[in-house]
């Protein structure tokens, strides 16, 4: 038996990445539908759960850890005030500081979002042993570091 290469072509890797997110911010959305939650997109999603791990979190950290500039999360914010899931108001502490808690019915939607969560990992990871996934992360993880 000879040995051999098996060449795969490479080079579309930011139209796959993006065909992905595409893909998967419809799977969210089909979600969110049938569970009757209106309003929200995708982009609320960091959000909401980054607010479900800490409950109050500043505008400031908020566009550090999901990785987006202050105006894109102010217009977040704005459409989850506008939906009753969060409020803001400024630190008891830093009147400069303004900072984010998630409402009654924005902490109702964390079971929704967890059963989500499951949902779309299940359907991304469908045949793939622990170590494939490992490596998909840690590659994906590497050219997120390179950009």
């Amino acid at each position: 038996m000879s040995n051999y290469i098996v060449s795969m072509e490479t080079n579309h890797i930011i139209s796959l990445v993006s065909r992905i997110r595409d893909k998967a911010g419809r799977l969210i959305i089909h979600e969110l539908q049938a569970r009757k939650i209106s309003g929200l997109a995708p982009s609320h999603g960091d959000i909401l759960m980054l607010l479900f791990q800490s409950d109050t979190v500043s505008m400031r950290e908020i566009a550090e850890r999901i990785g987006r500039d202050k105006s894109t999360v102010t217009a977040l914010i704005k459409k989850l005030i506008d939906f009753g899931y969060v409020q803001k108001g400024p630190d008891q502490n830093d009147s400069r500081v303004t900072l984010v808690t998630l409402t009654g019915a924005g902490r109702a939607l964390k079971k929704d979002f967890d059963e989500i969560s499951a949902t779309l990992l299940q359907r991304v990871y469908r045949g793939f042993s622990d170590k494939e996934k490992e490596v998909v992360v840690h590659g994906l993880e590497r050219i997120n570091g390179n950009l």
